[in-house]
């Protein structure tokens, strides 16, 4: 029902979004205008939006840092009237992470304008999924940190912690979900989640995260088989005697449920979700961007004839689109009009420090920009780096596709580039990728992972990449072509890792960075050193 009200709310607002825009801008302005950052801009003296751009400069994270810090030791009415809920991490797995003060509103405004509306529209597209059926949610505890002020530092996507009202939906019991150690963890989901013969919904933050239980699902399916079968938990996995305890009263022997999990087994991964879970009907996870390859990926083995729905545009700074057209695809997200207030640097001009957005009504279809947002936790005029299509419109409101997070080489081009070359590729498919720049002798090395531990391409296999990615990139100024004449930078460089190295590279990247489990996005353009020298450990 409040889905319902919401929908219609929703459709209101994108009829009229030049004024529920400018509304949504001064009601941030009336509640933060007054707060010490609010008078050094005299923000409580603008009166409309043109104001407002003429008297704020566009602004990147460092701008805040100082702000931020003093929130985080406990100053208030710094950026914000009202103290911050928590301190969100972003995930910082291309280069550093950045922390953004979170007001009490998000979860509510995450809740009114997105899961109720979500759900409606899953009611509505998928409606074998009002069963009451269990959800196999790949997610993970953090480990939170707190400020000076005592307020967590962490993620702010969904994770246990903050989801312990509705923990009794999902497979995983409660027992588990405080494993920090995220293969442990992901070995009880996995145990769980198939005892469950009945699972409606297969969750994760990203495609990425499913596809890579898959894989561990695969590696350990004899001992997962062994542990139903016994009602057993193996004793090869560290976890503390009381958790083991806990975990362990809940498992009984079910031979008929490991018989049935073996058999699904045979017939390979393939529609593996299916056999294992007949009455799944849906995967939720992001399939868009960085993450399209792992969903496409699932659509062709794991997940082959369940539907995978991508719901959900948001950052760590706010909530930022959703997807009311669950069947199709590729998904597509309607901007909210009450979440945040958005501008728009046409790609061309992303490069000067100060261009002249446009604003949500002024966009056009088929032209691609970065977004830059307003929130109510205080960031204004906030470019956080996504480059995003406008496709189409809803009403008045732009629907968009999310390309890329904001790098110098399109991650949408090289990503095209190898898909389209790996076409061609006898036997052999592409699983992961990243790229790093050299600029001593500039050209761009990108690296390559097999779905085969013995798999090799050959000079003509890999001069199909190349040559797409001279149709791909050639809108760029200064992108790799195979004539380095016309471009400033020498022809890219094809490198095949080991098999399992993008694998490998998640475990690092948790350990050594801040980016917890649920928000790890593989870095297609390395910046680390540490990252980049873990990558080149492993060439084959």
């Amino acid at each position: 029902m409040i889905g319902w009200f919401m929908r219609q709310k929703l459709e209101k607002s994108t009829k009229n979004i030049k004024l529920v825009q400018e509304q949504y801008l001064m009601s941030l302005i009336n509640q933060n205008g007054r707060t010490e950052y609010g008078k050094q801009y005299k923000l409580y003296e603008i009166k409309s939006k043109t104001e407002f751009i003429n008297v704020h400069p566009l602004t990147r994270i460092k701008h805040y840092e100082e702000y931020i810090g003093r929130m985080m030791k406990g100053e208030t009415n710094v950026l914000t009237s009202k103290p911050p809920a928590m301190f969100a991490v972003t995930s910082g797995t291309s280069g550093k992470s950045s922390i953004v003060p979170t007001s009490n509103r998000h979860r509510f405004v995450f809740f009114k304008y997105a899961i109720s509306i979500v759900v409606y529209s899953m009611m509505k597209a998928f409606p074998a999924n009002k069963q009451l059926q269990k959800i196999l949610k790949f997610f993970y505890t953090p480990r939170w940190r707190k400020s000076e002020s005592g307020l967590l530092i962490g993620p702010s996507s969904s994770t246990p912690t903050n989801t312990r009202a509705i923990l009794n939906l999902y497979s995983t019991p409660k027992e588990g979900l405080n494993i920090l150690d995220e293969p442990v963890a992901l070995y009880i989901h996995l145990l769980f989640g198939l005892r469950e013969r009945d699972i409606g919904t297969i969750e994760a933050n990203f495609s990425s995260t499913i596809y890579t239980a898959f894989k561990a699902l695969e590696y350990h399916k004899e001992t997962l088989v062994h542990d139903i079968m016994f009602g057993c938990l193996n004793s090869k996995l560290e976890i503390d005697k009381e958790t083991r305890n806990d975990l362990e009263s809940l498992l009984i022997p079910d031979p008929e449920r490991a018989k049935e999990i073996k058999g699904a087994f045979s017939k390979g991964s393939e529609g593996l979700a299916k056999r294992l879970w007949p009455n799944c009907h849906l995967v939720l996870c992001c399939d868009t961007g960085s993450f399209a390859l792992q969903a496409d990926m699932l659509r062709e083995s794991f997940c082959k004839g369940i539907h995978i729905y991508s719901p959900i545009y948001s950052a760590s700074e706010g909530l930022i689109g959703l997807n009311i057209w669950p069947n199709e695809k590729p998904s597509r997200y309607l901007l909210l009009p009450e979440t945040l207030f958005y501008e728009f640097i046409p790609i061309e001009n992303t490069v000067m420090e100060q261009p002249k957005p446009l604003f949500l009504e002024e966009v056009k279809a088929n032209h691609v920009y970065e977004l830059v947002i307003t929130t109510g936790a205080g960031l204004y005029r906030y470019r956080f780096g996504d480059v995003v299509k406008v496709v189409s419109f809803y009403n008045q409101c732009p629907v968009i596709e999310f390309l890329y997070r904001g790098e110098k080489t399109s991650e949408a081009a090289l990503y095209q580039a190898l898909v389209e070359g790996s076409k061609n590729w006898q036997g052999l498919k592409l699983t992961d990728y990243c790229c790093a720049e050299n600029s001593y002798v500039p050209y761009y090395l990108v690296f390559i992972e097999l779905d085969k531990a013995d798999g090799t391409l050959s000079k003509e296999e890999k001069n199909m990449v190349y040559l797409f990615a001279v149709l791909y990139f050639q809108y760029l100024p200064d992108v790799c072509t195979e004539d380095s004449s016309k471009g400033s930078i020498l022809p890219m460089k094809l490198q095949t890792v080991r098999f399992g190295t993008f694998q490998e590279l998640r475990q690092f990247t948790i350990e050594t960075t801040s980016a917890s489990s649920n928000q790890y996005k593989c870095p297609r353009v390395l910046k680390r050193r540490e990252a980049l020298h873990f990558i080149m450990q492993r060439l084959k």
